[in-house]
């Protein structure tokens, strides 16, 4: 079922209240500045309300691929000033529930290993894994078919398997052994 012809206020509101929080997040997770997640919240909301006949039911999907091509472009423009765009790297791997300390084991080895795949390796495993979209959802977000988004989610997630595999391991502690 296609989406209504029309589309008010209070489907707009509907939609915000339902999703701000979940488009905030997705720019908390890849921008470090503290001001832009809002401001690309407020930008993709901008965009669903003057394309708000063309936004369908299941709306997320569609919010998040506004979301990666406002920020595709954001980037592209900070490029082409020369400026470089802070990306969060801290806190953002931790599993709902898990405590600050629990996030840090290892917290170092998935970044660096996240930073060796191209930007569409890292982007279909961040939706999948923060975002928590299916393989539908995330070929939405991509703009490509299931078929090539569960492929390109198989390949990714070898690659960041085998960089992990690469990263050396930290010695283990030595322990002195009591004598009996």
């Amino acid at each position: 079922m296609g989406p209504p012809l029309s589309r008010d206020e209070g489907w707009f509101t509907k939609i915000y209240d339902d999703h701000y929080q979940q488009i905030l997040q997705y720019g908390r997770r890849r921008l470090a500045d503290a001001d832009m997640p809002a401001e690309l919240a407020q930008d993709v909301f901008a965009v669903a309300w003057r394309r708000r006949q063309e936004v369908p039911d299941r709306c997320l999907p569609w919010l998040y691929g506004v979301s990666r091509r406002l920020l595709a472009n954001h980037w592209r423009a900070r490029r082409a000033a020369g400026r470089q765009v802070p990306i969060v790297e801290a806190d953002v791997l931790r599993e709902p529930g898990s405590t600050a300390a629990d996030a840090t084991v290892g917290v170092a080895d998935v970044w660096a290993a996240m930073r060796s795949l191209s930007e569409l390796d890292q982007e279909i495993l961040r939706l999948i894994g923060w975002e928590e979209l299916t393989v539908s959802e995330a070929a939405q977000v991509l703009g490509c078919s299931r078929t090539t988004a569960a492929v390109r989610l198989h390949r990714a997630r070898g690659r960041l398997t085998a960089a992990m595999s690469a990263a050396p391991t930290p010695p283990m502690p030595h322990r002195k052994l009591a004598r009996s």
